[in-house]
């Protein structure tokens, strides 16, 4: 599957969202998610796409 942005600024936004999941994510978890750059990458597809995804609902 292939994502695209149509700018720096909207992708920076998408990456800011996914910051902001991602923490809620890990206070869930309890601890660091070492595998953040996987967590973001899949919320970013799925924000994008409409697909399910980690920390969001379909």
């Amino acid at each position: 599957m292939q994502v695209t942005f149509d700018s720096v600024a909207e992708l920076a936004e998408a990456m800011r969202r996914a910051e902001a999941a991602h923490g809620q994510y890990e206070k869930e978890l309890g601890h660091p998610d070492a595998d953040w750059p996987d967590w973001y990458a899949q919320y970013m597809v799925r924000e994008k796409t409409g697909a399910p995804g980690p920390g969001t609902d379909p």
